[in-house]
Parts: structure tokens; C-alpha cells; sequence
């Protein structure tokens, strides 16, 4: 249940506008509802400030849709993450509104505008072209999670001047998402230039010594840059989250 939604039920007892039982038939789904074949945590905007998600991959689409009726019945906006474009158009029957960016993978049911609560800019770099499919499910989420965002694509340190006519914007910004494939060598250097929080996003591009991303997780592990933060590969989402908590009034 979200925050505020229980704030006005609460509110609407004290003020002799809801009875008792109303209020209990309103929270009777509280802190989960049984789906059968998933749990749906109604509870988790209360305890950690956003509501669940839903991971796409490996649930069918009518999977996907009764998860979703659930939170966008508890007045939760709808986060789905790694949706493919054919379980997105089967959501989109259920959920006309649904916005779906095919590039990011990520589907959004937007119940009530998210309040900014964020009190500066979250700053995703990509370091190619190729990473901006895990840049733009970082943005995404972290917008829908109530951020101020700012985008740089294209700034890898193979053209390390591009990198650098964007000082301006590391400096403003309070957290940096730094997405990077190949040797995964771009967080450390952003780190080395500012000094605000940077959560480094290895992901799986790159010729066949890259191993799926593990030489730029290991990379980004290693790094010298003190400050360097980071999340599993591919997981923009993860690194989004981790931001958002990071840049949180």
C-alpha cells in the first residue's frame, strides 16, 4: 500500500468518514496477496519507500498481468523490468496505458506521478552505444522512482574528450550511474574526476575475452578510483535503486 493511500484511510477513520471494518477490508491485503503462483509484497513501498517490481524474464504474460492488476489495484505504480516486446504488446491488452520503451526492456503503469523526492540529479554515462539498452532501464526506473535525471551517452575513454566536455554535469549532479562494456574501464575514471558517489554497471558487451561482461565487473571491482560502487552485470535497475536511496531527502 502506498504511504499516502494509507495516510487517507487512517485519516478517514479519525474523522468518522470510514468505519473500522472498512479500514481492516482495506488492509486485509496487507503485507502480501497470495496469487497462487506469486506472492505480491503490498507492504514494500511502507518498508523501503517504492512499491514492487516486477522482473519480466522467465513469467509468462498472464503472469506479468495479474501482478500487475494486483499493485495497480493497491494504487501502486507498475515497474516491469526486461519485458520483451511481444509479452509487452500482450500486457498492453490488459493495460492500455502502459508505456514500453523496447529499447530499455522496461514497461511502466503509471498510477499517480511520482513525487520527486530525489534532492539532486542522478547522472547516467554511457561509455558506448552498445551500452544503452541497460543506461536507459537505469534512467527509467530511477526517474519512476522519483529522481531528477540527466543522460550522457557515448563518452568511453577510447575519445576521452568527449568524456571530459561533460565536467560541467558530474560536478552538478549528486550521484553518477556509470554503464560501461568492454574492459569496463570508465568508472574509475569519472571517480577520479569528481567527488560525489558513482555506481558502476558492468554489462555484457564485448569480444569473446570479455566473458559476457565478467572482465568488466572484475575491472570495476578493482578499481583505483576510491568512491566506485558497484552492481552485477547488466543490472541497471539495481544500480537505479541503489541511487535512488543514495540521493533520497
Amino acid at each position: 500500500m502506498d504511504p499516502n493511500r494509507l495516510r487517507e484511510l487512517l485519516a478517514g477513520v479519525r474523522a468518522g468518514e470510514l468505519t473500522v471494518d472498512d479500514a481492516l477490508l482495506a488492509l486485509k491485503s496487507l503485507p502480501f496477496e497470495d496469487l497462487g503462483f506469486a506472492k505480491v509484497d503490498h507492504h514494500r513501498s511502507l518498508r523501503t519507500g517504492f512499491p514492487e517490481v516486477i522482473y519480466g524474464a522467465g513469467k509468462t504474460a498472464d503472469q506479468i498481468v495479474e501482478i500487475a492488476r494486483s499493485l495497480n489495484a493497491n494504487a501502486h505504480n507498475v515497474l516491469i523490468t526486461r519485458l520483451d516486446p511481444q509479452k509487452a504488446e500482450q500486457v498492453r491488452q490488459a493495460f492500455a496505458e502502459l508505456t514500453y520503451s523496447a529499447h530499455a526492456r522496461v514497461g511502466t503503469i503509471i498510477h499517480t506521478p511520482p513525487e520527486i523526492v530525489g534532492r539532486g540529479v542522478i547522472l547516467v554515462l554511457a561509455a558506448g552505444t552498445a551500452d544503452l539498452p541497460v543506461a536507459e532501464e537505469a534512467a527509467l526506473t530511477a526517474e519512476l522512482m522519483g529522481n531528477h535525471v540527466e543522460r550522457v551517452h557515448d563518452v568511453g575513454i577510447s575519445g576521452i574528450h568527449r568524456l571530459l566536455a561533460h565536467r560541467d554535469k558530474f560536478r552538478a549532479a549528486a550521484v553518477l550511474i556509470v554503464v560501461a562494456g568492454m574492459e569496463g574501464a570508465l568508472p574509475s575514471v569519472v571517480a577520479g574526476l569528481i567527488d560525489k558517489p558513482v555506481i558502476a554497471v558492468p554489462t555484457s558487451i564485448g569480444y569473446g575475452a570479455s566473458f559476457g561482461g565478467l572482465a568488466a565487473l572484475l575491472a570495476m571491482l578493482n578499481s583505483c578510483a576510491a568512491g566506485v560502487t558497484v552492481v552485477n552485470i547488466d543490472n541497471g535497475f539495481g544500480a537505479a535503486v541503489a541511487a535512488s536511496l543514495i540521493n533520497r531527502r
